[in-house]
């Protein structure tokens, strides 16, 4: 590999002859050796992004502050845009795991943009007094992570929610009047609709939803402008207000950012991202409650519930022939144990403001984003490969229903509940329909117990 020499405050540096990037992000890519995850990561590439349309946004909003020529705005908002429309993201080399205000990465960005407007305006521009002008690492940063938070939560989280809900609602409505043993402890209960089962769990989706929706306006209000240490030192005064303007201007997704109204909050802490941290893992739990549960009815085919049978997607032995998993399920359960971890490592990084600055930034960035795409991801393979193509097989379901001597339980009010316990455990002892045995030991008539112990009837509650 060929190299240039290039410096920075603390002398010369090896970088790639091609590289884009200058002496400090090679300074960063040598110092941070430590995971190989990258700021590019699939995961991440949202905060790239975000790097890129804030360094337009400031250039266009340093111009109208009268703060740098034209022609050098101009080159800067050009190569920004290039930067966040995904054109050179393999130019941010820097692990994950590096300074913990981030300035590693901001300055990556920095002198990628500094050195492709040097070369569109044919001027030297400078990735510190040009670039950077009106900012700091220290509100870039935080901006990004709420910014990038904000792309992938509208752009790629609340769609997937909402196929999912739609698909649970649309499996719903094709199982009404289907019948089934409702469990507890996950012990013979009363009959459910099986709907009502399935809608329980878009409920839990629909709540959750309600909080992202009310988080993702959090993400709107932008520390961007507090600059070093949150007094907006080097900014022009106006520079939020036009920052956020431009922004808004670019993002085009019918949105409007809004200036922090505390920059020493917005720098010194992490509240929104952990409290949208918190719902991902809410999402997470949600999640592997419905796989677990679809596992349930799955299982079998002979010797488990079998209650529905989930779509044969791949041979689940290399063993055992014939044999099939539900493997959506289990993938998706996984994937939520890890946004549960994600949540913890997002808890202990936000502990980490000390004073007027958090020093785990790049951490919470990455786990942050990985959440939301890890339950994008997850939701859109249980909604297609799980929900959608699931049959039900009503012959078991309608086989269980009729041993359940559970059912005796609408009995109570009649016979009391010691009598009703009684037929309870003979029933279930004979092996023999509840009715059979309630009809030999107590004086109500057939065509009565039928009415009584009709599963559909009792699956809609009341007396």
């Amino acid at each position: 590999m060929k190299f240039r020499i290039e410096k920075d405050s603390l002398g010369e540096v090896k970088v790639p002859k091609k590289a884009l990037w200058g002496a400090q992000t090679q300074r960063a890519v040598n110092n941070f050796p430590i995971s190989g995850i990258k700021m590019d990561f699939p995961f991440t590439k949202s905060f790239i992004t975000s790097l890129g349309l804030i360094k337009d946004s400031a250039a266009s909003a340093n111009l109208k502050l009268k703060l740098i020529s034209l022609k050098k705005a101009r080159a800067i908002s050009k190569a920004a845009k290039e930067v966040w429309r995904e054109k050179h993201h393999h130019e941010f080399p820097i692990d994950v795991f590096q300074t913990g205000s981030g300035t590693s990465s901001n300055m990556n960005a920095n002198e990628v943009i500094a050195k492709l407007a040097s070369k569109y305006a044919n001027v030297d521009i400078n990735p510190n007094d040009d670039v950077n002008m009106s900012q700091s690492s220290n509100d870039v940063i935080p901006t990004a992570i709420k910014l990038s938070a904000h792309i992938d939560l509208t752009q790629k989280l609340l769609p997937a929610l909402n196929s999912l809900i739609d698909e649970i609602e649309k499996k719903a409505c094709s199982t009404e009047g289907i019948v089934k043993t409702g469990r507890t402890h996950l012990m013979d209960a009363m009959p459910i609709d099986l709907s009502d089962e399935l809608r329980a769990w878009s409920s839990q989706l629909i709540s959750s939803k309600k909080t992202f929706e009310a988080l993702e306006k959090k993400l709107l209000e932008l520390p961007q402008g507090g600059t070093a240490v949150g007094t907006g030192i080097n900014a022009h005064k106006q520079f939020s207000k036009y920052f956020t303007q431009e922004l808004t201007k670019i993002y085009g997704k019918k949105v409007k950012f809004i200036s922090s109204n505390n920059f020493f909050h917005e720098l010194s802490a992490q509240d929104c991202s952990v409290q949208l941290s918190g719902e991902l893992k809410n999402l997470a739990i949600i999640l592997m409650k419905i796989s677990n549960d679809l596992r349930w009815m799955n299982s079998g085919p002979l010797a488990g519930l079998s209650e529905i049978e989930l779509k044969a997607l791949q041979p689940g032995s290399s063993i055992m022939p014939g044999k099939v998993n539900p493997v959506i399920p289990e993938a998706v359960a996984m994937a939520s144990a890890d946004v549960i971890g994600n949540d913890v490592s997002i808890s202990i990084a936000a502990q980490s403001g000390n004073y007027q600055l958090n020093v785990m930034l790049p951490v919470i960035a990455y786990n942050l984003l990985k959440s939301i795409n890890l339950l994008s991801g997850s939701m859109n393979v249980l909604s297609k490969k799980a929900i959608k193509t699931f049959k039900v097989n009503k012959q078991n379901l309608e086989l269980s229903l009729s041993k359940n001597p559970i059912l005796v339980t609408a009995l109570n009010p009649v016979i009391g509940y010691e009598n009703a316990a009684y037929i309870a455990k003979k029933a279930y002892k004979e092996k023999r329909p509840i009715i059979e045995v309630a009809e030999e030991e107590t004086n109500l008539s057939r065509k009565k117990l039928e009415k009584l112990l009709d599963p559909a009837k009792l699956s809609k509650g009341g007396l």
